[in-house]
């Protein structure tokens, strides 16, 4: 990795599928091209797979397993998955998610990091590293829409019908639509320097961006467009999937105190 590339913010990138896309190319995993680095899985309950790229056969993925850039992930019905990356952040996934690794890689000397996961339908969860916040890129891409997270803790949901909601826990989050000709390139978006970035601001259908605050949440239509965000009911939002998410962080927190002690 060049110089340039280390230099640049935390994003993280959140996008939602292309318009009139069918529902079986929505559900097929993508392969994208990555550099270096690798994951591992620190929790699976049930089945998931992986392949080394799109022309490879599926295989099944273990607990302690590693998951190499360019590897496509898939989880089964009733399963779910953690894997911890080598800035010492986590990314969870529910039962029938797909995704790529793009990158993962983590720089010790310099304390930079570049994590880049594609979505290709499902559930996440990321418990980002704080001790990385604004080193480095941390990123999570689909085609149509980009967030470029700057808290810790977020969620994002990305559905059949290719709308996407994002749920912010901590810090906080920049949404914007995704130039059409970087959506349609199948290669990671090139990095840019840290540079200032404007608050919230009347926006368009073809440019608009968002800062979304911890607590809140914004909504992403299939066409790309976004409502404004909002702040969600932390009580109603405790459903299975986020009560599970907030226990595996608990018990990462519990982990890494007695790590220090």
């Amino acid at each position: 990795m060049n110089t340039w590339c280390k230099i640049v913010s935390l994003l993280v990138l959140v996008a939602v599928a292309g318009v009139g896309m069918p529902a079986a190319a929505a559900d097929a995993p993508m392969k994208v091209e990555i550099a270096g680095g690798s994951a591992t899985v620190s929790f699976l309950a049930g089945k998931a797979w992986v392949k080394p790229d799109e022309a490879a056969a599926e295989k099944p993925l273990a607990a302690d397993s590693q998951v190499l850039p360019g590897n496509i992930v898939r989880t089964g019905k009733g399963s779910r998955m953690e894997i911890e990356l080598p800035d010492g952040s986590f990314l969870r996934f529910d039962e029938n998610t797909s995704f790529v690794v793009l990158a993962s890689a983590f720089a010790e000397k310099e304390k930079r990091r570049d994590v880049r996961v594609r979505m290709i339908l499902g559930k996440a969860w990321a418990r980002v590293s704080r001790l990385l916040l604004g080193r480095g890129r941390f990123a999570i891409e689909t085609p149509t829409a980009v967030a470029g997270v700057r808290g810790t803790v977020y969620r994002l949901n990305l559905n059949r019908d290719r709308s996407a909601v994002v749920k912010v826990y901590d810090g906080e989050v920049e949404v914007r639509r995704r130039e059409q000709q970087q959506a349609e390139t199948s290669g990671p978006a090139p990095l840019k320097a840290p540079h200032p970035v404007a608050g919230p601001h009347p926006v368009t259908m073809e440019q608009w961006v968002y800062i979304v605050g911890a607590l809140q949440q914004i909504n992403i239509q299939p066409d790309g467009t976004a409502d404004k965000p909002f702040r969600f009911d932390i009580e109603a939002d405790l459903n299975e999937w986020v009560r599970w998410n907030q226990m595996r962080d608990e018990k990462i927190r519990e982990m890494m105190k007695d790590s220090s002690e």
